[in-house]
């Protein structure tokens, strides 16, 4: 069987596409969720990664559950609740886990649909961009099934509490376009114009100082559940740190020269 997820860089930039378009990209089953999280910590490990976009193989993103699976004899409804407890604590639910300790920055790329943890899978990514032949659906509901991999946590802090409602308790499919209006993605481009703007993103992002540039994304991300108090604090002890690395020296003396200045990472 082909690897689960595919990693591939290029300069400063991975990309990471799960590379199982046969289930529409499900990621429920253990080796895709065993190949993202170890991806993911590899690129977040090695310091000449500046950015990550993440994708899906053929015309989906993500389907979220392998729905063949759940219905067969082996499926979550005829395990019993201590089996499957451990089956969502040992599998999906380490994707939102280990997307909370990154400091790389990851894009996602929707190339089609994102549906229930598909949907959720976006949301745990810093910045999305559709193609405009994505669609989203928070869809557990319609399976008589709640959010188990984190999605009731993710979707209000992307999009609202009143819309996260609305999508949560109706399970409702919404366009590129709609997801666009509520905030859920932050662009819509053609679908053939999906991965270069994704890269476009990427390069601006991998332009900067990326010791910066990870302590930015931490702070946003922690400002999320932190007191402003706590924030301050924490954001104090990282500007320290950032005004003794060599990127912010060179940042000035580039200003000060009247240059483009030239970021090493350190």
């Amino acid at each position: 069987m082909s690897e689960p997820v595919l990693y591939s860089q290029e300069a400063s930039v991975v990309t990471l596409t799960i590379n199982r378009p046969e289930t529409r990209n499900a990621i429920s089953e253990r080796d895709v969720v065993d190949a993202l999280v170890g991806h993911l910590e590899r690129a977040d490990a090695d310091k000449s990664v500046r950015v990550v976009i993440l994708t899906g193989a053929g015309t989906a993103f993500s389907s979220g559950g392998d729905l063949k699976k759940m219905a067969g004899p082996d499926g979550a409804a005829n395990r019993r609740p201590i089996e499957s407890r451990a089956y969502y604590l040992e599998g999906i639910q380490r994707i939102p886990l280990t997307f909370a300790k990154l400091e790389v920055p990851v894009i996602a790329a929707v190339n089609g649909p994102a549906i229930g943890a598909g949907c959720d899978l976006a949301c745990m990514c810093d910045i999305r961009i559709a193609a405009k032949s994505a669609k989203f659906a928070e869809s557990f509901v319609k399976l008589g099934l709640i959010p188990g991999d984190g999605g009731a946590w993710l979707l209000p802090r992307v999009v609202g509490l009143s819309k996260a409602l609305e999508l949560t308790l109706t399970g409702d499919v919404i366009d590129a376009q709609e997801a666009l209006a509520c905030n859920l993605v932050s662009a819509v481009v053609d679908d053939e114009e999906l991965m270069p703007a994704a890269r476009r993103l990427a390069a601006k992002i991998a332009a900067n100082p990326p010791v910066a540039v990870r302590m930015a994304k931490r702070l946003v991300r922690e400002g999320q559940t932190m007191s402003l108090s706590s924030l301050l604090q924490l954001s104090a002890a990282m500007q320290a740190i950032a005004h003794t690395t060599a990127d912010h020296k060179e940042a000035v003396t580039a200003f000060v020269e009247k240059r483009k200045p030239r970021f090493g990472g350190g």
